[in-house]
């Protein structure tokens, strides 16, 4: 079996771990999925972000019910915003006093296509009070991994330790690594710029190794651009001691992904996913769309998150549900240019396993050495 010491930390059987994805009001990465990846000797992960507190204990409970194995909960804190604290409707009021071109904006959009207006029916949104709230959440259920993104994990440390819960730290640059491991993260996922949702401008290749040598002694798990066994075993060779996964796994069939979505990333090109802060206020790829176009065309600065998040959310709120998901933010990587089908969740994490090894198995017969797998 493929086995780094990451797997002892985590209590795992193989360094593959799935990446929590979330969409509003629901999951992308079901407890279904999170239990599969764990079942399959992985860490499965929810993807939370877009849950309220309570739907997030239900989808906690819902995993344990399926598993008993180690996963983990991935949670957006992010350090910068426009607005820490605040109601939707305030938010709303601030945008159109302080930012009128842009309210106007993402209200002709219900026009210009057809839609009704409307509102989305969620008072709470990505300011602390929601962030803070999902986070006593995944402590009060002591889940074992608890992944925080965009953020600092520091306020959380102490806590974290007292619940036994491992925290994860995911950085896009050697600055954000270094808040991190001040902190005194268990271990770090290096997320090259290649990846899905809220990502950086460094590529894989040349960020793993730099974290590699600056996190010492800290595990450090390869992250944006894998989707196989080749890339896995790329990410051992750069000095990880494991594969934090996305894209691949929105192509389970255990995944909640909407059949629009699902095309988009079986039947796009890796160039068709691309970077934008259209849609939360950080810079995040998705499936480039109609969206796309227009915001370009109108020459608007997108907002800071919360502040362009709830600028777009009413519009998409109704997209959603008049059936026009190819209008809606589909976070995705450059990797869906690899996936063509649809597979289980146990039947990916079985394929990386087996192509990491045979990969590391290729490279030691042309180098004429012996094989370590």
């Amino acid at each position: 079996m493929l086995r780094t010491p990451l797997c002892d930390l985590l209590g795992i059987e193989v360094p593959i771990l799935q990446a929590g994805m979330g969409v509003y009001r629901g999951l992308v990465t079901t407890p279904a999925l999170v239990a599969a990846v764990s079942n399959a000797g992985g860490l499965g992960c929810l993807g939370g972000a877009g849950l309220l507190p309570e739907e997030l204990r239900a989808a906690i409970r819902a995993v344990r019910a399926l598993t008993a194995r180690p996963f983990g909960v991935d949670l957006i804190i992010p350090t910068q915003l426009s607005a820490r604290e605040g109601s939707r409707a305030a938010i709303r009021a601030d945008i159109q006093a302080r930012h009128p071109q842009h309210w106007e904006f993402a209200q002709s959009l219900f026009g210009r296509f057809g839609l009704p207006s409307g509102e989305i029916d969620l008072d709470l949104t990505w300011t602390e009070e929601l962030t803070h709230a999902q986070a006593r959440v995944v402590l009060e259920e002591r889940v074992p991994v608890f992944v925080i993104a965009l953020g600092d994990p520091g306020g959380f440390m102490p806590a974290c330790r007292a619940a036994g819960v491992k925290v994860a730290g995911l950085v896009g640059s050697l600055g954000n690594l270094r808040r991190q491991l001040k902190a005194g993260v268990d271990f770090v996922i290096a997320q090259g710029g290649e990846a899905g949702g809220h990502t950086g401008t460094v590529g894989t290749m040349p960020l793993v190794p730099q974290v590699v040598d600056a996190a010492g002694d800290v595990p450090v798990v390869a992250a944006g651009g894998i989707a196989d066994g080749r890339g896995v075993a790329a990410g051992l060779m750069l000095g990880a001691q494991g594969a934090w996964c996305g894209t691949a796994f929105l192509a389970a069939a255990e995944a909640q992904l909407h059949p629009v979505h699902l095309a988009q990333v079986l039947q796009g090109r890796s160039e068709e996913f691309a970077v934008s802060r259209i849609y939360t206020g950080k810079p995040a790829r998705t499936f480039r769309n109609e969206m796309h176009k227009l915001w370009s065309a109108a020459g608007l600065e997108p907002l800071g998150m919360p502040h362009q998040k709830v600028l777009m959310e009413d519009f998409l709120h109704v997209a959603r549900r008049e059936g026009r998901l190819d209008l809606v933010s589909n976070p995705c990587g450059q990797a869906a240019g690899m996936l063509h089908e649809v597979r289980s969740a146990k039947m990916i994490v079985a394929d990386m396993v087996a192509g990491a090894e045979a990969a590391l198995r290729r490279g030691a017969a042309m180098t004429g050495g012996r094989s370590a797998a």
